[in-house]
């Protein structure tokens, strides 16, 4: 008699996570379940090559072209983005970060592919054990789960694969498009 695997919910999709700035925009598609994802590709996409530093608009359009080309050639099931976030020691951070939240979402949007957003506290958690962990400890817990020699460079590629990672597994608990957090 033959052995039929169990039903999982949802069945391995890839996610495309973001961790977004105006300056480096990290990226990291991972694949597979909540428990052994696999890397499809993660890196960072550079939006002030030199100097001058361009103005914003021109950084935003930028963006925008090089995710849309991610979306297209990745095909993720759901795009995951770090949730906006404000410190109080450093308020126009947010406003920065809005600004490339904003290109994403709308290129996630009319590309018809999920999003769901996370708080940084989530992420952390899921990948650490702690919603207060540094980045240190971030990092370091993605080159773990993920077998690699170093943790990615810069940093912010360890913080979308991370981010990429906690969507699939709050996925894996059955948390549908209608649940909170979901765009």
């Amino acid at each position: 008699m033959p052995i039929v695997p169990a039903f999982r919910y949802p069945p391995p999709m890839p996610v495309l996570g973001f961790d977004p700035g105006l300056r480096i925009t990290g990226y990291g598609c991972v694949t597979g379940d909540e428990i052994r994802p696999a890397i499809v590709e993660a890196g960072a996409i550079r939006l002030v090559p030199g100097s001058p530093v361009p103005p914003v608009a021109d950084r935003l359009i930028e963006l925008d072209r090089d995710v849309r080309d991610l979306i297209a050639r990745l095909q993720p099931t759901a795009v995951a983005i770090e949730g906006l976030f404000a410190h109080y020691a450093h308020p126009e951070t947010a406003i920065k970060m809005a600004h490339a939240r904003g290109v994403i979402l709308l290129a996630a949007r009319q590309a018809g592919v999920q999003i769901l957003e996370l708080k940084p506290a989530e992420v952390k958690k899921s990948l650490t054990g702690s919603g207060r962990a540094d980045k240190a400890q971030v990092q370091e817990s993605v080159r773990r789960l993920f077998g690699l020699e170093a943790a990615p460079k810069p940093a912010d590629v360890a913080d979308a694969l991370a981010i990429a990672v906690a969507a699939m597994r709050r996925a894996a608990v059955g948390l549908g498009a209608g649940s909170k957090g979901y765009a």
